[in-house]
């Protein structure tokens, strides 16, 4: 079944756009817990950077090599109910996690949350596009600024919560999924709703926009955005899992502390996203690629040579400019395959928690052989790499 032939089809739902934001906030702050809590972890077994690396590796493997499995199943087999299987796996995990007392038990924690992503992240993108009434950029960049949002209070309230009391007050984040859970409802009546008409004949005669690219153009595309979401993720690795490591490190600051300078550098992120797919709808989403990948550059080169107040000054810069790319990346290649919402969202989504995994693993042990400084200096040439995407089509939309 070809889910994305009524994407087009009819007005954007803000309604839908706005509920599936919501769900993304929800499942991204539970995600950017697991990453705020590390120190709190670390401390309380006893662990080394190399073994945090690994329980980050675990927990993206588990959240990037599915979500691309996931996403073909919801293309081919669409269920109302998948969003909330995410949701009750994540809190499963958020659960296992406050009472795990050795790296395993944290492994599996982060596993089950890690599965929870993989569900949400490609449904809930593909469920943004049938939304969009064909404003695939705006949609996607509501459904991601709630992401990122979500992202930047994880932090926060792991600051608030977690930090002061010890591990076992991370279970105040399963009851917020119980929450996060009623939220859902609406979007499943209204998913229903839709399967049913998808399922109808009004729905076989819809219109699918394709692009004027041969085969050959469109993998080439493909593999340039690819490129693209290495050079981004890899660069973000380092500061979504060791920024409040390299903050107390490098200036003394406490945990705390360090944690809300991470909400600072997440929030910006979350601000920026709003930019990134309105702009690129308008103008094209390959010169928003460009500006915001490459145009990081200059400020992450200057980062690891800032004072305390430069750092936290150039991270919101990054933070601004850098997120504005992964809403254009992915709606660029959702329309170079628009009948495979699903499967482009999980491998966009599952290469990026995949790469940030494999990223946070190596860079791990190699802050433990070396230092946290001599990781920053290296992963601030990554937003170099944002010259290829000079490489792109201007893509134009035909209809079938």
């Amino acid at each position: 079944m070809k889910n994305s032939t009524s994407a087009a089809a009819g007005k954007t739902s803000m309604s839908m756009l706005l509920y599936l934001s919501l769900a993304h906030l929800f499942n991204d702050a539970f995600q950017s817990t697991v990453a705020a809590v590390y120190p709190v972890i670390k401390d309380s077994l006893s662990l080394t950077f190399g073994q945090i690396g690994l329980i980050v590796l675990v927990y993206q493997l588990c959240a990037s090599v599915f979500q691309p499995i996931f996403g073909v199943l919801f293309d081919r087999s669409p269920k109302s109910w998948y969003l909330s299987a995410g949701t009750i796996s994540t809190m499963t995990g958020l659960v296992i996690l406050a009472f795990a007392g050795s790296i395993y038990g944290v492994m599996a924690a982060v596993a089950f949350i890690g599965l929870g992503s993989s569900v949400i992240h490609p449904e809930a993108s593909r469920l943004t596009h049938i939304a969009s009434g064909g404003r695939h950029g705006l949609a996607q960049s509501i459904f991601q600024v709630g992401g990122n949002f979500g992202g930047s209070l994880g932090p926060l309230l792991a600051a608030a919560i977690v930090a002061p009391n010890g591990q076992r007050y991370i279970v105040v984040f399963a009851g917020i999924a119980v929450i996060s859970l009623l939220t859902k409802a609406p979007i499943v009546r209204w998913y229903r709703q839709r399967i049913a008409l998808m399922r109808s004949s009004v729905a076989k005669k819809e219109v699918v926009h394709r692009v004027r690219l041969s085969k050959k153009k469109i993998y080439f595309s493909l593999a340039i955005l690819l490129a693209l979401i290495f050079s981004k993720y890899v660069y973000m690795a380092s500061l979504n899992s060791y920024y409040t490591f390299y903050l107390i490190e490098k200036f003394g600051v406490t945990t705390q502390q360090s944690q809300l300078f991470l909400f600072a550098f997440l929030f910006a992120s979350a601000a920026g996203t709003l930019l990134g797919g309105p702009i690129g709808d308008r103008f094209g989403r390959k010169y928003v690629i460009w500006i915001s990948i490459l145009g990081t550059a200059p400020f992450s080169l200057m980062m690891p040579h800032a004072n305390l107040l430069w750092t936290c000054v150039l991270s919101v810069v990054i933070g601004l400019v850098l997120s504005s790319a992964f809403s254009a990346i992915l709606v660029y290649a959702q329309e170079l395959l628009p009948t495979r919402i699903g499967l482009i969202s999980g491998l966009f989504f599952g290469l990026a928690f995949g790469i940030a995994g494999i990223a946070a693993a190596v860079l791990g042990n190699l802050a433990d052989a070396k230092s946290l400084a001599y990781v920053y200096n290296i992963c601030s040439f990554m937003p170099l790499l944002g010259a290829v995407a000079v490489f792109l089509p201007n893509v134009k939309l035909k209809k079938f």
